[in-house]
């Protein structure tokens, strides 16, 4: 996979949050896209003017990283109900973050406000896991591997 995209409305405060909150790095942007070229892209996906503002995160100059969007010319949306986007929904639920050390990140992303949605830290399928959100709605997991040598699906089977 190269990349996973997460729209945000404001790309300048997500920039800041994922960078300094999460800890990745801005690799690229933020950089502004209007034209011939995204409207030929977009054009039939957003309503014209297609704007796009953006910026590329991660912990490496690789292809897996998360790209921040932000449409500026569609103006203020309603926030997803309950202030962030029910992991029920069809489509893509969430994004899974490895850590090192599942209540040390914990204790360390509450200190800096990010909201958790689970009162602590689980153990399934080999993973030590919780469930937080960004300020924007999107639910992130964060996983601690129990065996390092191994992806996280296959933790519990070997």
């Amino acid at each position: 996979m190269a990349h996973t995209a997460i729209c945000v409305t404001d790309l300048d405060e997500a920039v800041r949050w994922y960078s300094e909150v999460l800890g990745l790095e801005v690799l690229a942007g933020p950089y502004k896209m209007e034209g011939e070229d995204i409207e030929r892209d977009m054009g039939e996906l957003v309503p014209a003017p297609v704007v796009v503002r953006g910026a590329i995160l991660g912990l490496e100059a690789g292809d897996n990283v998360i790209e921040l969007l932000e449409y500026p010319e569609l103006g203020p949306r309603a926030p997803a109900a309950g202030g962030r986007y029910p992991v029920t929904r069809p489509g893509l639920t969430h994004v899974g973050l490895y850590c090192d050390d599942s209540i040390t990140t914990r204790q360390e992303l509450e200190a800096k406000g990010v909201e958790f949605l689970t009162s602590g830290i689980a153990d399934v399928a080999g993973l030590r896991t919780a469930w937080f959100c960004d300020p924007w709605g999107t639910v992130f997991i964060l996983m601690e591997k129990r065996r390092a040598d191994r992806p996280y699906w296959r933790q519990p089977w070997g």
